[in-house]
């Protein structure tokens, strides 16, 4: 079977670096077209741990060239550089992966909690790419929007438990990440003096993937729950979790229902004790565990934030939208110890 030409565009940040770890090797994709907004390096040179692996060269980003040279592309840029980006790929007809929040969300809560978007018709049609809930429509997908690493984590956690949440209780999650979701752009909060031997909330009830959250439950469960978010920066490089508080209308068996409703999915770990963000580290699994007390229910997720949380989880959607098996080249071996 002949590979099919992708492109990496924004290859010089963490996530880029991540798309290429998983592309080298990839069954059926192959690396055709790399970019940055400057471009003149090769890869080995914006990320030296792939010298002597990979040494391609990483060009200016330009749409056209890279409707010669691919047939699907990766963005891995800021929110408003991405969807400028997009829109000229879409109309040379090239199937687009966006990591950032350009697509995710409804109109209104996009341009409400980001900025004004440019591209709304192309908006309409984006695909929320969290394959758990929106896998069909992945498969014939043109763009997909590719789910926020801290609504990844919350979501899996919550949605089992939708249809037997108490509608007019909060929703409570409390999630902590490694530094590496921050972005590769120094800034004081992750100066190593801020953070080392050190942990504090940012944002709290007021980051951008509360809305991202609360939108995909709606849409899911036909109801708008009122969500409380609150992240915290770990002094770790990579992984994340996130604790979700719910209160059901009655008593369940809530690992029951948390089984049944992973019992095939390839990505969906259910654990016995509470999860940690090690045995995650490197793979695109996503952990549970879940723990009741009466109608309280405590759910605990855990993902590499990097991979699950972003550039895995993008080519699981690649795969899906190419007709490949969801599960092909995808890392599925921790980083342990």
């Amino acid at each position: 079977m002949s590979k099919i030409d992708v492109a990496i565009i924004g290859a010089s940040g963490y996530t880029g670096l991540e798309l290429m770890k998983i592309l080298i090797n990839h069954p059926h994709f192959n690396i055709t077209y790399i970019a940055t907004t400057e471009g003149g390096v090769k890869a080995s040179e914006l990320h030296p741990s792939l010298a002597s692996v990979f040494e391609q060269e990483v060009v200016k980003a330009d749409a056209s060239e890279v409707a010669k040279h691919a047939k699907l592309a990766f963005l891995a840029l800021p929110h408003k550089a991405a969807m400028g980006f997009a829109k000229e790929l879409l109309a040379l007809h090239v199937k687009v992966v966006d990591l950032s929040a350009d697509y995710r969300l409804e109109l209104e809560a996009y341009e409400k909690h980001y900025c004004e978007h440019e591209d709304k018709e192309n908006l309409k049609e984006a695909i929320y790419g969290l394959p758990e809930i929106n896998r069909a429509k992945i498969k014939q997908a043109n763009l997909i929007a590719n789910p926020g690493c801290y609504p990844t984590a919350s979501i899996l956690g919550i949605l089992p438990f939708l249809s037997y949440l108490n509608k007019e209780a909060p929703i409570f999650i409390d999630a902590k990440s490694g530094v590496s979701g921050a972005g590769k752009k120094p800034t004081q909060t992750v100066h190593f003096v801020t953070i080392n031997e050190n942990i504090f909330a940012y944002n709290p009830l007021k980051h951008r993937h509360e809305p991202e959250i609360a939108e995909k439950l709606r849409l899911v469960s036909g109801h708008a729950f009122e969500v409380n978010f609150v992240p915290h920066l770990l002094p770790v490089s990579r992984g994340m979790l996130v604790s979700s508080y719910l209160q059901t209308n009655e008593v369940i068996d809530a690992k029951a229902v948390l089984q049944a409703f992973y019992k095939n999915e390839r990505f969906v770990r259910i654990r016995e004790v509470p999860v940690d963000i090690k045995s995650t580290a490197g793979t695109n699994f996503c952990d549970i565990f879940v723990s009741q007390k009466d109608k309280s229910i405590f759910v605990s997720s855990s993902i590499d934030n990097l991979l699950r949380g972003a550039s895995a989880q993008a080519v699981v959607n690649a795969n899906l939208m190419c007709g490949f098996e969801e599960s092909a080249g995808i890392p599925i071996i921790a980083y342990v110890p």
